[in-house]
Formats: C-alpha cells, structure tokens, sequence
C-alpha cells in the first residue's frame, strides 16, 4: 500500500516544550518492522520524565509509548503480523527469541528498544514503525474495548506487575490475610489498585496528595491516604491494622526518592517493595538500613509482553471500570495544550485521537459511521444510513481503516471508492444481517460523504 510523504508528529523540544510537526511518514528498515497507521495514542507519566528534565535525553525525537492502530506495511521476514491487522505495541520492542524474551524478561531483550526516544520515535504520530513485530505487537483480542486495548500497552499491564511481583516477593503470605499499600495514584497506580482488588488483599491502601485521585481509589476498592495533610495519621493507621508491624507489600509507582522512603518507612520487616516508578536518583536508604529491616526489594520496568497474556485476562474481567482513565480525549494537533494539563495534573490522563471511530447503529435498519481524524464531528441521524462529513487527504487513509476492521475492497469506480463489508459479530453485532454497501462519496478532495448502510 502506498502511504502520504509526511505525517503529523508530536516532538520533543526541550525542557517543558513539544510541539507538533510534519514528519517523514516511517519505512521500513529491516524485515522484521511494520508500519501502523495509529488510532489513539496515550500520554504516559513517564513521558513527563522526558517533558520536566527528570531524566536526561535529547531533543527532536517522536515522544509517546502508547499506541493502537492497523497494519499497513509488513517487512519480509514478519510472520504472525498481516497487513489490515489491529494490534497493541508494549512500550520495549523485543526480538521474541532471546534467553530473556524466553524467561520472562522481556523488558530486557537484548535488542530492547524503547519507544519514544532518541534512538525509536514514538506513536503520538499518524504512523509509527514497530520493530522485531513477531517479538513486539499483539493482535487486538476481540474480548476487550478499544480504550481498554490501549491500556495493554503499558500501565495496566505495569500495575498488574507491580502487584504480581509484590506478593512473590512473600509467598508465605497469604494475599486474603495481607495489607497492601500502593502509593502514588496516577493511571498507574489506579490500575495497580484495580489489579489488586482481584486478589483481595485484607487491606488495600492508597497514598497520594491529589484528594480527586484518592476519591477514585476509594471508588476502585481502596482506603485513602492523604501524605500532605495526615502523613502522621497514615503511618498510624497502618500500624493500627497491622498489630504494628506495618504493611506486609508496597507497591511504589510515583518514581521518585519521598515516595520510595515511604514506601520503606510503611513495610513491615521482612515485608516487599515492589517499585515500578521510573527512578534515576540514589536509593533513600542505606545499606545498614535494609539490613536491620530484612526488606525485598523488586525495581525495574514492567515486562509487559511476558506478561501481557496473563494481565489481559484481568483486565477482560475489569474493563468495565476503567472508563474514569479516559477523561480527557484530544485532536493530536492539540498536544502541547494536552501535556500541559496533564503535567498539571489538571486530568487523569490524556488520549491523542487520530481516528476516532463511533459505530452507530439505527433500528430497524442499521446502518453505521464512522469519523476520521477528530475532524468535525458533525455526523446527523437520519431514518435511514448516517451521513457524516469528514476531511481526508487519501483515499488509502480510508481504506486503510475500513481494512483494519477486515473487509475486502472490491473496485475503484472514478473517484468514487465502492467497498463491500463483511460485518464481524463479536465487533458489530450484526452477525444476522450479512453485509453492508460503503460508498465514498469526492475521494480526491474534501469534505466527504460517507455512506454505509446493510444491504
């Protein structure tokens, strides 16, 4: 398929500065990378390591490490990944086949590489190159929504982790007799909480300074803990529950130093911390300090592909709590406004829309829509099909998502693009009304028409 020149990007400036820019369209390099045209792209904390100067890098790189979208360029040697495929990237690219891939370590393949730096641009843009695709990207389940699909390529799977790790960290522990604490109540540390409630810990704690972020743990199944204003009474009450001992496993998301020491201060001798914060100071204890406390200690970045089967099948079950994650949704042009609330913490987390697809349906005749790139939304309802305008550059655009949800293009007819559809049950829930007739209506040029209507 042949694919527009440039791209709209989101690209790093410096410190406290993106902006977002005509890009090259991303080739292919080596026979194992595809190319995806993105659907959403989310904004991660660890972007704001980047964004704040927290952690050292360069400029002029494609930020973002958490994307979806459709296939639509496969290399030669990629074998389980075809063209029209919809899938989920972790946030490391990994080779698949390598002693680590093997053993449960994939975020430290040996040809690891990280996306959304210097060295592999990222996917808040219109395409981004996936390599070592067999080893790396996921086909879109069809148990799971779109929003929660975009979860899977970091911070649930991460929050998952972090938990998972703190209880093999004390398998003499039962989980159902144990307190667990999460501190920090980002997305992250939301999606930790939302993972350990599976597991039903006796207590389960949250500690943040944000009351909005607290007020949804407490929603999720956790107790609140305010550090700012009660850091004394924190401390008490979790003696209090304990018999004194203090927190039998920490989960420490935030990434930095006064988080970690808490983290220390609250677990019990002999207890676990598990620390999925991206960390790059010194650690806030010495030696002498660990060795009186007799504490595990398990730090380091989430293997999401190793694990990614096993927090998936979590978040089937959970999926439908996770709606609170997605409050703030925004055209990619809008990127640097979305960095700026998010750094704010002015929201829980922003999501670039690139294609925003709304399925539609109208009784007795269905009939569905879609809308491109965030552009006008102005779609109106009708007795019969959806008519909808949009903006568009290429026609390949359009295909390219009509492909993506499996149809079959038949014929071009002039400027016109005549698809026929083969409806998915589980995606459409319409496996009774066979397939549908799509016309799109002035390809070369818009605003277009789009039509789609079962036949």
């Amino acid at each position: 398929m042949s694919l527009q020149s440039t791209m709209k990007a989101v690209v790093f400036d410096g410190l406290y500065k993106i902006s977002v820019q005509d890009r090259p369209v991303p080739q292919i390099r080596d026979g194992r990378d595809i190319i995806v045209k993105v659907y959403a792209a989310g904004l991660c904390g660890s972007e704001l390591h980047i964004y704040r100067g927290h952690q050292p890098s360069g400029t002029g790189f494609i930020m973002g490490h958490e994307f979806t979208g459709t296939v639509v360029q496969v290399g030669s040697d990629v074998k389980t990944i075809n063209i029209g495929d919809k899938v989920v990237a972790p946030f490391t690219a990994s080779c698949g086949n390598c002693f680590f891939c093997n053993n449960g370590c994939s975020a430290r393949c040996v040809e690891s590489q990280l996306f959304g730096c210097e060295t592999l641009d990222g996917g808040q843009a219109e395409y981004v190159r996936i390599p070592m695709a067999d080893g790396t990207a996921v086909k879109a389940p069809e148990t799971i929504s779109d929003e929660a699909l975009l979860l899977m390529a970091d911070i649930f799977p991460t929050g998952f982790y972090g938990v998972k790790s703190a209880m093999e960290l004390v398998p003499s522990q039962n989980i159902q007799e144990a307190t667990l604490v999460v501190v920090g109540c980002g997305p992250v540390g939301l999606c930790a909480i939302l993972a350990a409630t599976h597991f039903k810990p006796r207590h389960l704690f949250a500690i943040d300074s944000v009351e909005s972020r607290l007020e949804q743990a407490r929603k999720l199944g956790a107790e609140p803990l305010n550090f700012e204003t009660d850091r004394a009474g924190l401390e008490a009450r979790i003696r209090e529950v304990t018999e004194g001992r203090g927190a039998d496993m920490v989960v420490e998301v935030v990434g930095q130093a006064p988080a970690l020491r808490t983290a220390f201060d609250i677990v019990r001798p002999f207890g676990a911390i598990s620390s999925i914060g991206v960390h790059n100071k010194e650690i806030p204890w010495t030696g002498d300090d660990a060795y009186t406390k007799n504490i595990r200690v398990q730090m380091g970045r989430c293997p999401v592909r190793s694990v990614f089967n096993e927090a998936l099948h979590l978040l089937e079950q959970k999926q439908d709590k996770i709606g609170f994650l997605f409050d703030h949704k925004m055209p990619l042009a809008q990127a640097p406004e979305g960095y700026t609330l998010f750094e704010q913490r002015k929201t829980q987390k922003v999501v670039f829309t690139l294609v925003i697809m709304h399925c539609c349906q109208n009784k007795p005749l269905l009939s569905w829509a879609f809308v491109l790139d965030g552009i006008e939304d102005i779609g109106e309802r009708f007795d019969g099909p959806f008519f909808l305008r949009m903006h568009c550059q290429h026609p390949f655009e359009l295909w390219s998502l009509i492909q993506g949800f499996a149809c079959s293009l038949l014929t071009f007819q002039g400027s016109n693009l005549v698809v026929r559809v083969d409806v998915e049950p589980a995606r459409w829930q319409a496996s009774d009304q066979g397939p549908m007739s799509c016309c799109f209506m002035n390809v070369e040029g818009g605003p277009i028409m789009l039509i789609l209507q079962v036949v």
